[in-house]
């Protein structure tokens, strides 16, 4: 795990390129959130949201040779796609991820030692976050944007309900966003969501149907378009 201290760091990012980051969350306002079990299947997956219309990508380490496939996917879409990391857990990990490429981290729980790495290298870190409380200590420890993980009762009326008392949160709903109600959470107070099954639908991936998983991207993004 990396020491790196406040006098020497590493991998230490401008802070146009954090603000960049932030600018394209805010515009485009949903991610592609990819696991799949084979190395085989994800760079094909990945493929056919962004064809479908996704503009963020998260990669997550739980796919096989991830950083591989997050690394072709930055120098193939440098400028038009923008590439991140997920389930990132430790220092290490995220060192591992900004070297192949990742402009953002995400981390599937509020860690606050990844956060301050983050934070003092002007890198994006979206840490996962259950309740109202996680998301306003990941906030103070650093982290421009939220990930609300897992799915919370009540949806889009809880990120309202959080958003409207908390409004300078950036929240960003993970599970439990679908095709359908993607729109309806940002039109309740989310700052951006991000798609996973719903999108890289399992039985399409094993059926070879990557074409579905473009048809799923079409209708997801017009669905966000319909928020502003």
């Amino acid at each position: 795990m990396s020491t790196a201290t406040g006098s020497s760091l590493d991998r230490m990012q401008t802070k146009e390129s954090y603000e960049a980051v932030l600018e394209k969350f805010a515009q485009i306002r949903a991610c592609a959130v990819l696991r799949t079990a084979t190395s085989d299947d994800c760079p094909k997956a990945m493929q056919a949201a962004i064809d479908g219309g996704f503009e963020i990508a998260e990669f997550t380490l739980t796919t096989p040779n991830c950083l591989d496939h997050l690394s072709d996917f930055r120098q193939k879409h440098d400028g038009k796609v923008m590439i991140g990391c997920g389930t990132i857990l430790t220092i290490d990990d995220a060192e591992r991820a900004v070297d192949a490429g990742s402009e953002f981290i995400i981390t599937p729980v509020m860690l606050p030692d990844v956060i301050k790495w983050c934070a003092e290298r002007n890198i994006v870190s979206v840490p996962g976050c259950q309740t109202p409380t996680e998301l306003v200590m990941a906030y103070r420890a650093g982290a421009p944007l939220q990930k609300l993980f897992p799915g919370v009762a009540g949806g889009p009326m809880w990120v309202k309900a959080v958003s409207s008392a908390l409004p300078f949160l950036a929240i960003n709903p993970t599970s439990g966003v679908d095709l359908d109600n993607a729109g309806d959470f940002l039109k309740m107070g989310a700052a951006s969501v991000g798609l996973v099954a719903p999108l890289f639908d399992p039985a399409a991936i094993a059926a070879g149907d990557f074409d579905q998983i473009s048809k799923n991207a079409e209708k997801v993004m017009a669905n966000v378009r319909t928020a502003g």
